[in-house]
């Protein structure tokens, strides 16, 4: 074997790991599920880049989906009895970030797309990455500006956003007891609700990390669905509708990543 012949094996092996390209293709009545975060430039030095989409990115991510046929809609679209055309793609972003306005909100005007915004309501002057992980304590998050109430009244009312929870102070529910679940959960649903007079339906777990007694306080406080971090594509929407996965949109992915994971859900291997 040549050393050019060896090199070229590796490479393939590099790539099949990567990409999962041989993965089989999900069928496309199944919708798809993405998460975002931020979509800014990525900072140099930054902890949590991977959390950040470039603008340009974005456009070209919603540029191709609305080029190859697919539907947007709201999480509230899921709640039963759905009936979504096939190839829909929910857009769905955690926490407030004020460039969800600033950079993402111009994007989905061009391609005639809407989003779900999963809204912290005690979100300001938060470094919510130390209720994880302590060693995150850099304030990042923190210093990253996020929206502001009159900011997202003028989301909601550009008919392309609609709130979903994401507890009152984005905590790690793990961690509390049940008259702090019900606090974090149903108290910020209702508060929510009532501040911007709109149904709040739907919620995500903070960190993604829940258990049992999540699930039930989020159905009690009267969600309808609830999303994850978990990888992958929904198999059954009513089954699931409680811990939904996502695929996850990374600020490292590439086009060609992107397009793989819209076809199967998962990331490499």
């Amino acid at each position: 074997m040549t050393v050019l012949m060896a090199v070229l094996i590796v490479l393939a092996l590099v790539f099949s790991h990567r990409y999962a390209w041989w993965r089989s293709s999900v069928d496309y009545r199944r919708p798809r599920i993405l998460m975002y975060h931020m979509v800014s430039e990525p900072r140099p030095g930054a902890k949590f880049n991977k959390l950040r989409v470039t603008p340009a990115n974005f456009e070209r991510q919603l540029c191709w989906l609305r080029k190859e046929g697919w539907h947007f809609a709201f999480m509230s679209d899921l709640q039963p009895p759905a009936s979504l055309p096939a190839k829909t793609v929910i857009l769905t972003f955690d926490d407030g970030y004020e460039d969800n306005l600033l950079n993402a909100a111009p994007v989905l005007e061009r391609h005639d797309a809407r989003a779900t915004l999963y809204v912290v309501e005690d979100r300001f002057d938060r470094d919510w990455s130390t209720s994880k992980k302590a060693h995150h304590d850099s304030g990042e998050l923190m210093r990253e500006a996020k929206l502001s109430d009159e900011q997202l009244e003028q989301m909601i009312a550009s008919g392309r956003w609609e709130l979903g929870g994401h507890t009152r102070t984005h905590a790690n529910l793990s961690t509390l007891d049940a008259d702090q679940r019900k606090t974090e959960i149903g108290a910020a649903r209702e508060s929510l609700a009532r501040r911007f007079a709109v149904p709040v339906d739907s919620f995500a777990y903070p960190f993604g990390i829940y258990g049992a007694e999540d699930v039930a306080a989020a159905r009690a406080a009267g969600f309808s669905t609830a999303v994850t971090t978990e990888e992958g594509i929904p198999e059954d929407i009513s089954a699931q509708a409680m811990e939904l996965p996502r695929i996850k949109v990374s600020g490292k992915d590439s086009m060609l990543a992107f397009k793989l994971r819209m076809r199967t859900g998962f990331r490499g291997l």
